[in-house]
């Protein structure tokens, strides 16, 4: 059976990343790499198309390769894109005992263990942790060197900063902003932003 290919939509950096990441799977082909900021000509020698163009659009599945939540959904909602199912680089290690929605990535030295569950559209970023039992909804993303530990629950659209904890069996609500280096040790309510170590809201 021949290499599946898949579209790119997004030339950001972000997008650069994923191109490794596919290049990585043995069975897998970049397709069309799409953006439509008309500045974007090309990305790493790849031509970049307009998503006007539906034909090429709809030709194969897709990744969304854009870093923040709120637009990967509206592009996800408002685009006439086919979802991929979920890609990993080759040097991720994911327990085959977890459950991981379409369109997610999971980068390179991630690691996920066992009984996790991973929604849809979701970044699990570089040298990320995610252990047992936790339970992630979509549209999160969980940046670089962040540690997710046993049995937490993120809801939708949450970003978990670079080299943020989350310590265990913690509720954190949707549309959560989660600061860098930032230690949770408390539920966090829809819609807030924590800082600091221990984690505390930000002050408006």
């Amino acid at each position: 059976m021949g290499n599946q290919k898949l579209n790119i939509y997004g030339a950001s950096g972000h997008a650069k990343v994923i191109i490794d990441i596919i290049k990585s799977i043995d069975n897998k082909t970049i397709g069309y790499i799409f953006d439509d900021n008309e500045k974007l000509i090309e990305l790493l020698g790849w031509q970049i198309k307009r998503s006007v163009n539906t034909k090429l659009l709809t030709k194969h599945s897709a990744i969304i390769a854009i870093g923040n939540n709120k637009i990967r959904k509206e592009i996800v909602e408002n685009k006439q894109v086919q979802v991929a199912e979920a890609i990993s680089h080759i040097s991720a290690i994911i327990s085959k005992l977890t459950s991981i929605g379409k369109g997610t990535v999971i980068m390179p030295n991630a690691v996920i263990n066992a009984d996790a569950t991973i929604g849809t559209h979701c970044i699990i970023n570089t040298a990320a942790v995610v252990e047992h039992d936790v339970v992630i909804e979509n549209y999160t993303h969980i940046s670089p060197n962040a540690t997710v530990t046993g049995g937490v629950k993120i809801g939708e659209g949450t970003h978990v900063g670079a080299g943020a904890v989350i310590l265990p069996n913690l509720n954190i609500g949707k549309w959560v902003t989660i600061g860098a280096g930032a230690v949770v040790t408390k539920n966090v309510p829809d819609y807030s932003t924590v800082i600091g170590n221990p984690a505390k809201p930000l002050q408006k």
